[in-house]
């Protein structure tokens, strides 16, 4: 017999359940066709719980797409050693939370909504420019343009093989991608210096 919709046993279990279902639909249906309904349904809660411990839909997604790992406990790993292994350490670390399907969920919903929604890309390159791109470039010391085009090389990979999965990208093995897009990354991070004008 299904469960009616309503209350859980209790507060906790139940935002968990709103959250995780929020994730999921999120990460399925982007941003916009993403419904407050649609999440309590998945969630097997009435709206009305959704409203009540999180407003509104953009709430929300903002609370649902918590990272799975925070930008200032990987950083000091990804900056430490050689300034010439950094491309590697970087983008190793990029792909192995794309490869990890609990991981990489947060970032598929972030995707999608940055495509339909402009208010979700400005959130979203906004966060990803600055938790992590610029503080990598400012470690290294290469210019904020260099930072955008190293983030654009990356997620425009991640989208291509998660999200819209182009073939032989999407299927393709792990270890080949990172080392098709390690000399581009290389190259905007581990740069000669340039003679003064």
């Amino acid at each position: 017999m299904a469960r009616r919709p309503g209350r859980r046993p209790g507060p906790t279990e139940t935002r968990g359940a709103i959250l995780s279902a929020a994730r999921e639909m999120f990460a399925e249906h982007g941003y916009d066709r993403a419904t407050i309904r649609g999440i309590a349904r998945r969630a097997e809660v009435d709206p009305a719980l959704v409203h009540h411990f999180f407003g509104n839909k953009e709430q929300v997604f903002v609370a649902a797409m918590e990272l799975p790992f925070q930008p200032a406990d990987v950083l000091p790993e990804l900056l430490s050693g050689p300034q010439e292994e950094l491309p590697e350490r970087l983008v190793r670390f990029f792909f192995s939370v794309w490869e990890d399907p609990d991981r990489r969920a947060p970032f598929i919903g972030l995707l999608r909504s940055a495509l339909t929604a402009s208010g979700e890309t400005t959130m979203m390159g906004e966060f990803v420019t600055s938790a992590l791109f610029e503080r990598v470039a400012e470690h290294v010391g290469v210019p904020e343009r260099d930072a955008t085009l190293l983030m654009g090389q990356l997620v425009g990979v991640a989208m291509l093989r998660y999200v819209v999965r182009i073939e032989p990208l999407a299927s393709a093995e792990v270890e080949d991608v990172i080392q098709g897009v390690l000399p581009a990354v290389r190259s905007y991070i581990v740069r000669s210096p340039q003679p003064e004008a």
